[in-house]
């Protein structure tokens, strides 16, 4: 698998200074926590995932989840774990067949409600378990965490060498984080099991959705998620807890839940955003997506990397997003290039800022980890 395979070569040599590299759900844990990326949502219940993964439909896919949780109802259990093992035989048979090549199968995650279907899950699979690459814990807290993660040690300690790692994505969601009074201390508490268990966690991710619904808010397609105000002080504290660049857990932004199929007549924006996607190759035809190109250039600038989707339409414009730009990669060149203790500051190489290289390297470091998954894009470069 691999981030824009839908260009051709010549498409992809006009776009790109350095192509993204290729990586399935054996590589590294460092590459897949920036692959994830923008995972796409579906009910586990859908009839067509399999034929839809397997005819490509989506073109531009790379991560996806099946939803076991709030996108099925409550009494759709049995029916949604059924659904997802035929889905994952259909996959199965397809790769046997040579009908799904090993390289066009997407990352699979799979949204599970507790530490108990988790675990009858892993069982379930049994040798399929080698297509998924992990799990989402939703509501994740230190009452349920240490279960999670206990279940997939168990599982990562057991399996054949030659399986992949099974990692976990914890979801903070619930009130305990987001309430002001037991906040400091779910979030440590989920910290603590995060630190116990690092090999195994791929991402942390924020359920804004569910956190504005504890205070019957939503936002609306001309807001970000950082202009509400509880939901964006919630942030700045799970950043804080678990953004440190010295543990090195990446943070997925949440979900954008505007879509449209109509072209709006007027966009209400302004121009320098507008300018911003455009160099990123993005032109956004409708309020929904320049509220979505918005959001997403505010979660980078927080330090998150990727995004929860729930329509195929936010595909592309994420990942375009998360294309490294070239002034960018050469300062992270420069910064590390330069880390050699006879060195504190340097003039960058487009000559319009100045890089501390103590101060940068943690910054370098993460766009040159982001630069080997989604690509550098040419200087000046502004084709889609």
């Amino acid at each position: 698998m691999r981030y824009f395979n839908y260009l051709s070569p010549e498409e992809e040599q006009a776009v790109f200074h350095k192509p993204p590299t290729s990586f399935n759900n054996a590589s590294s844990r460092e590459i897949l926590s920036y692959a994830a990326g923008a995972a796409l949502y579906s009910p586990a219940t859908r009839l067509t995932i399999a034929d839809d993964l397997v005819n490509r439909k989506y073109e531009g896919l790379v991560s996806m989840v099946f939803d076991l949780e709030d996108a099925i109802g409550d009494h759709q259990v049995a029916e949604a774990e059924e659904s997802l093992l035929k889905h994952i035989d259909s996959l199965a048979s397809a790769i046997e067949r040579g009908v799904l090549p090993q390289s066009h199968v997407p990352l699979l995650f799979i949204r599970v409600r507790n530490p108990d279907q988790l675990k009858r899950l892993i069982v379930r699979f049994a040798e399929q378990i080698v297509l998924i690459t992990g799990f989402f814990f939703p509501k994740f807290s230190p009452q349920n965490g240490w279960e999670y993660f206990q279940i997939l040690d168990e599982y990562n300690r057991q399996k054949s060498t030659d399986a992949p790692t099974l990692y976990g994505s914890p979801i903070l969601e619930s009130a305990d984080v987001i309430y002001v009074e037991r906040r400091a201390e779910t979030l440590l508490g989920s910290k603590a099991i995060l630190d116990h268990f690092p090999d195994y966690v791929l991402n942390v991710r924020v359920g804004a959705t569910d956190f504005s619904s504890l205070f019957g808010v939503r936002r609306s397609v001309h807001h970000t998620i950082y202009e509400i105000a509880a939901i964006r002080d919630c942030l700045a504290d799970i950043l804080n807890v678990m953004g440190r660049a010295e543990d090195g857990y990446v943070i997925t932004g949440p979900v954008w839940e505007y879509f449209s199929t109509k072209q709006a007549e007027t966009i209400a924006g302004d121009e320098r955003i507008a300018c911003l996607a455009r160099s990123y190759g993005l032109d956004p035809k409708t309020q929904a997506e320049y509220g979505l190109i918005r959001e997403v250039l505010l979660d980078k600038e927080n330090g998150m990397v990727g995004k929860t989707i729930i329509h195929p339409s936010h595909l592309k414009i994420v990942q375009s997003l998360f294309r490294v730009t070239h002034e960018e990669y050469l300062d992270a060149l420069s910064i590390l290039q330069n880390h050699d203790g006879y060195t504190g500051v340097i003039k960058s190489e487009y000559a319009n800022k100045m890089n501390e290289i103590k101060p940068h390297l943690s910054w370098a470091k993460r766009i040159l980890a982001k630069a080997t998954v989604y690509g550098v894009l040419h200087e000046q470069e502004n084709s889609n």
